[in-house]
């Protein structure tokens, strides 16, 4: 069975846990339509990606 040499410290755990944490999803105003987005995301409403039409625009 596996034993540990040493303890570890509450701090040396915590900071290689620090790694872990998830980030929050960045959104960007777009430039054209000034809806959210997600940052190198096709802009869902419009179908425009870096400035050229993907997708064809959805109807709400």
């Amino acid at each position: 069975m596996a034993v540990p040499k040493s303890k570890i410290s509450n701090s040396r755990r915590g900071m290689r846990r620090s790694h872990d944490s998830l980030s929050a999803i960045n959104y960007v105003e777009d430039k054209d339509s000034g809806e959210l987005r997600r940052q190198h995301h096709i802009d869902l409403k419009t179908g425009m990606y870096r400035g050229r039409q993907i997708l064809t625009p959805q109807e709400d």
